[in-house]
């Protein structure tokens, strides 16, 4: 009987352990913010680079995505686990076209799609960002002098 009831009560510990485990790795949520970097060949074969920073509020994603010289503000930026989703609205010869982006992060990496209209046809295209490793602060080229001395 006694066996039976230590068996009974290290069963149950290990099934507590087990869910509290479990009950934190879902809690746990992707670090979101900070510089992430993607390029990908347009269909002239020249490669575009683009610069996301992104800084998480709870379940709210604000930022900027540059390219091609200017930043532009994201917008209904959105967190769900570690899933991602906001659009980015630009104007180029006076017209203006919106990219819906979304992904996954894993890691240091987001992996997703955009989509996006231009001239009416719908285009999809996987996307891919790598974190960027926050930089360096930066170092003086020489000593400061003491002004007393």
């Amino acid at each position: 009987m006694k066996t039976t009831l230590k068996s009974l009560l290290q069963l149950t510990v290990c099934c507590a352990l087990a869910l509290g485990t479990s009950a934190f790795a879902q809690d746990k949520k992707p670090e979101i913010t900070g510089t992430w970097k993607s390029s990908f060949t347009n269909q002239n074969g020249d490669v575009r680079e683009s610069t996301f920073k992104l800084k998480a509020d709870g379940e709210k994603l604000t930022g900027t995505v540059s390219g091609r010289n200017n930043d532009t503000a994201i917008e209904d930026g959105k967190i769900k686990g570690d899933e991602i989703s906001f659009s980015v609205t630009r104007e180029m010869n006076g017209n203006k076209f919106t990219t819906k982006y979304s992904g996954r992060i894993s890691g240091d990496t987001i992996k997703g799609k955009s989509e996006s209209e231009r001239d009416g046809q719908a285009r999809s295209r996987d996307w891919e960002a790598k974190r960027q490793a926050a930089a360096a602060p930066a170092k003086d080229a020489a000593p400061a002098k003491d002004p007393a001395k």
